[in-house]
């Protein structure tokens, strides 16, 4: 066990006080996405209470523990690293030091790769507990505006093109409202090709969540990808939002009769959007069938 430890401080309002002691173990510690006002007052006791803090890098967690007066240590904990820190880690537990674990923002393990730490540390029967707090993939899910009752969440789609467009043609069938992260370069790349993949769903873009230029934009995914492909900012965090499905109850035989219909009535881009929206069928695969019906019809 750890030696008697001497009382710890922090300055939640400015005014220093002692952190209760910490039991031994790992604490996942939540931090805030953007507006460092976002901590809790139990994750400011924890942090400044642990013997160290383990942390993706070191300068972020640093401007959070001294704008809040916190002396304890830091060692990086990251996904290039975590085959030589995580022992270390999994060490300072075994002595009976309270270890808590933090993201560069919001809530450890979301995207980075404390579950490694999570899972030794619970085979090594260690006590781990969490201090929930931010996480901008529920922050932006509920200013969305979309269905909130079922959600996937993606993280990050492949870079490359072509991995990129094969994942969303495996998204696309998921039953629920999906959140994607996504970076500022790549974010005009991605959203062409989610909006060729989710023909017209309703969609969200999420940047700088909870900061000064926080931006929340709200439209059909194929407005969004028109609006991002220009000179839009993009700096930031971001987070994507897409609907889900429309339930498709109507069977390929009634498609084609109303297909048939609106094509006596109307051209063939007119009569692909009127069946798409009465069907929810995606506009690409009714205007494949369209002209498959055209085809047909010329041949006989």
């Amino acid at each position: 066990m750890s030696e008697h430890k001497a009382p710890r401080h922090y300055a939640p309002m400015g005014s220093m006080i002692e952190a209760p002691a910490l039991a031994p173990g790992l604490y996942l510690v939540a931090t805030p996405i953007g507006n460092l006002g976002d901590i809790s007052l139990r994750a400011l006791a924890t942090l400044a209470a642990a013997d160290v803090i383990a942390c993706e890098d070191t300068r972020v967690t640093r401007k959070l523990t001294e704008r809040y007066g916190i002396g304890a240590s830091l060692t990086a904990y990251h996904e290039h690293n975590s085959d030589e820190a995580l022992p270390k880690i999994l060490a300072r537990l075994a002595e009976g030091q309270a270890v808590a674990l933090v993201s560069d923002a919001g809530t450890p393990l979301v995207s980075d790769p404390g579950y490694r730490l999570v899972r030794a540390a619970v085979d090594a029967g260690h006590n781990v507990t969490a201090v929930p707090g931010a996480s901008s993939v529920l922050t932006a899910l509920s200013l969305s505006g979309l269905p909130t009752d079922r959600f996937f969440f993606e993280g990050f789609l492949p870079p490359k093109q072509a991995a990129r467009q094969k994942r969303i043609a495996e998204l696309t069938a998921i039953p629920a409202t999906l959140v994607l992260f996504e970076t500022g370069p790549r974010l005009a790349a991605s959203l062409a090709d989610l909006a060729a993949g989710f023909d017209g769903r309703e969609a969200a873009v999420c940047r700088e969540l909870t900061k000064l230029h926080e931006e929340i934009r709200r439209a059909p995914i194929e407005a969004l990808s028109n609006h991002y492909a220009s000179d839009a900012e993009t700096r930031g965090e971001i987070v994507i939002v897409i609907a889900p499905p429309t339930e498709q109850k109507t069977a390929d035989a009634d498609i084609d009769a109303m297909l048939r219909d609106a094509l006596a009535r109307l051209s063939v881009k007119d009569a692909v959007g009127e069946v798409a929206s009465a069907t929810g069928r995606a506009r690409r695969d009714v205007y494949q069938r369209a002209l498959e019906l055209a085809k047909g019809s010329s041949e006989n």
